[in-house]
């Protein structure tokens, strides 16, 4: 099972960002990870990040309902930049709305759906590549 270099979680629930980052530590999902709160911080300080090369997120954990700009709205920017890595994108979201499954469906980025609260078997799933 390879690990991720770099994760990134965009959510902002304060007590989801606790326990993702405390899986991802036991799980040794990835070597480090980077947090923003809403989608237009992750944006404004992603697209610099892909515009100078820098070391990119491997995998995003998307919350989709969140203040400022959700992820849906972060989604359809963030498809507009060109990138020089695949990033895999996992929508971790407490809906389990039928039109938000759909809707994430449509976003040929986007690999899964995931229901928080996110476990260890979900990290572990992600990393075998099997979700």
């Amino acid at each position: 099972m390879r690990k991720i270099d770099l994760a990134c979680i965009i959510d902002d629930d304060p007590i989801f960002i606790f326990g993702a980052k405390r899986m991802m530590e036991l799980s040794g999902f990835c070597n480090s990870f980077i947090v923003f709160k809403n989608g237009e911080d992750a944006i404004n300080n992603l697209k610099p990040m892909m515009n100078t090369k820098q070391p990119l997120p491997d995998i995003i954990l998307l919350d989709i309902n969140m203040p400022i700009m959700d992820g849906w709205q972060f989604l359809d920017e963030f498809i507009k930049i060109d990138t020089h890595k695949e990033i895999t994108i996992y929508i971790a979201s407490s809906s389990i709305d039928p039109i938000d499954l759909k809707r994430a469906e449509r976003y040929e980025n986007v690999s899964n759906y995931i229901i928080k609260p996110i476990s260890l078997n979900t990290l572990k799933r992600i990393l075998g590549g099997s979700l």
